[in-house]
């Protein structure tokens, strides 16, 4: 495995440094644990926001990704959305953001994203795929819950990664919040760029990416929060990746198959394929988790390609559209 000087760890850890530092400003609150470690709540009873969902996005992506936030128009309707990019692509999402780290003991369960991700390497064959290791002595994890972690968990988390627990910080953050939310949709190029590379595409390849998503409505109950989330990137999110190394003919039918309207599943509001499902993950088509709109640009031809559409129908379906 080739090495980088690229650290996930260290840069993200100079952002969480300025949370804590103004946690105030971002509506976070900031607790040690009895062990040491560091936990910050970002939306179970602090307030958090917008703001905070951004940087808790640009820690997700290690610090080597930047988003914005701004107002969008969706067909007749203006979202605050997020956008995102990146010139570290394949290090910042799948190295970093990436949230593959399901975490379960006895009643508590919670899923996992960010740095700590590079150290614990849960998912050996990723880190392998995209070539890239990390080393740090601290390390900071994004979780996404509704409950504090208990101290077993906190635990585990810092042995997994091999960092002493009082260099452990936990970013909790639940669907329900609006950082929540935010953070979802910030993860428009780290979805777009999984399944490319679920259908042939080598994230190596791909030197510049961005994309943009609208931040849901929150709603209170977790299977409706998680359904709008999910459907600002299946529906309403567009993703772009600048790529070298391939035909054209091949990156167009890698592109074609990109969107999430190339799943079999695709056509209804995310809670409902999730319901039809008996609400199991693991039964839904996973060629449906990928952006709405996927682009590419052939860096070797100059050729651009794009597939997949915005679905505004189904979006306002998911968020309840009604007129007052």
């Amino acid at each position: 495995m080739s090495r980088t000087k690229l650290s996930v760890n260290r840069k993200a850890l100079k952002l969480v440094e300025k949370l804590c530092e103004k946690a105030d400003e971002y509506g976070v609150m900031v607790k040690e644990t009895g062990a040491g470690a560091t936990l910050f709540d970002a939306g179970i009873k602090a307030k958090g926001g917008f703001q905070a969902g951004k940087i808790i996005t640009e820690i997700c992506l290690g610090g080597y990704g930047t988003v914005e936030i701004y107002p969008s128009r969706l067909d007749d309707l203006f979202f605050p959305s997020v956008f995102v990019h990146t010139s570290h692509p394949a290090v910042s999402t799948l190295g970093s953001q990436f949230a593959d780290w399901r975490i379960k003991q006895g009643e508590y369960t919670a899923i996992g994203s960010g740095p700590a991700r590079a150290l614990a390497r849960k998912n050996h064959e990723l880190y392998e795929e995209i070539g890239y290791e990390d080393e740090s002595d601290a390390t900071v994890l994004v979780l996404e819950t509704s409950a504090l972690p208990p101290e077993a968990v906190i635990k585990k988390v810092a042995d997994d990664c091999g960092v002493p627990v009082n260099k452990l910080s936990l970013i909790l953050v639940p669907t329900t919040s609006v950082a929540g939310s935010t953070q979802v949709s910030g993860r428009i190029v780290e979805t777009g760029l999984h399944k490319l590379s679920k259908v042939g595409l080598d994230p190596k390849s791909v030197t510049n990416a961005f994309g943009f998503a609208p931040i849901a409505p929150v709603h209170p109950k977790f299977v409706v929060a998680m359904g709008r989330t999910n459907d600002a990137i299946l529906n309403a999110g567009s993703a772009h990746y600048d790529v070298a190394g391939y035909s054209d003919e091949k990156l167009i039918q890698i592109v074609k198959r990109a969107p999430s309207s190339a799943s079999k599943s695709y056509g209804q509001p995310f809670q409902q394929i999730f319901k039809s499902a008996n609400y199991d993950f693991y039964k839904i088509d996973p060629n449906l988790f990928a952006p709405a709109v996927v682009s590419a640009c052939n860096l070797d031809t100059g050729s651009f390609f794009r597939a997949g559409e915005i679905n505004f129908e189904i979006f306002k379906r998911s968020i309840g559209l009604g007129k007052a």
